[in-house]
């Protein structure tokens, strides 16, 4: 009888992905607590880091979730004061949620805490494979949100993140 720990699902794609995905969020919920964050809260910070002030509604949309989701999470960056929120003038019922300077602080920490994170999850991987993994991730990716109804915007190719001149058939050729 084998006595390996092995999980029957072991060649799995999926339960590797699974896998990997919850050993990142751990490691990255080490390193946020180091922050005095919460997992989930640094999304908020990296999205008005990148995208500038924004409505609920467009945050919700950018950090897929429901705007409830945003909203209760924006409320406890607020309480911390990382965030503030605004009503728009002319209109009261828009709200606006910009970083505020502690807020762009820990925007940066963040970013460098990813860069380090995902530098640990990489370790070996040289530049092509770092982008053929990127790439095979969106392409799943997407293929869920579609078959979910989710929306599929932002699942961009690495051509267009990564200024990459090979074709499809060319990456294919090298993997």
């Amino acid at each position: 009888m084998d006595t390996d720990n092995k999980h029957p699902s072991i060649k799995s794609v999926g339960w590797a992905l699974v896998q990997a995905s919850r050993l990142h969020r751990s490691r990255t919920g080490d390193k946020l607590s180091e922050l005095g964050l919460f997992a989930g809260q640094e999304q908020v910070l990296q999205a008005l880091g990148t995208s500038g002030p924004m409505t609920m509604g467009e945050l919700a949309t950018i950090l897929r979730v429901r705007p409830p989701t945003a909203s209760k999470t924006v409320s406890r960056l607020s309480a911390l004061k990382l965030v503030e929120r605004h009503t728009e003038p002319g209109d009261a019922r828009v709200v606006r949620v910009k970083l505020t300077k502690e807020g762009k602080r820990k925007a940066a920490a963040i970013d460098a805490l990813w860069e380090e994170v995902e530098g640990e999850l990489l370790q070996g991987f040289d530049n092509k494979d770092r982008k053929r993994l990127r790439k095979l991730l969106r392409k799943a990716a997407k293929n869920l949100a579609g078959l979910t109804g989710a929306d599929q915007s932002g699942f961009e190719a690495d051509e267009e993140v990564d200024g990459l001149e090979a074709s499809e058939p060319e990456l294919a050729a090298t993997a």
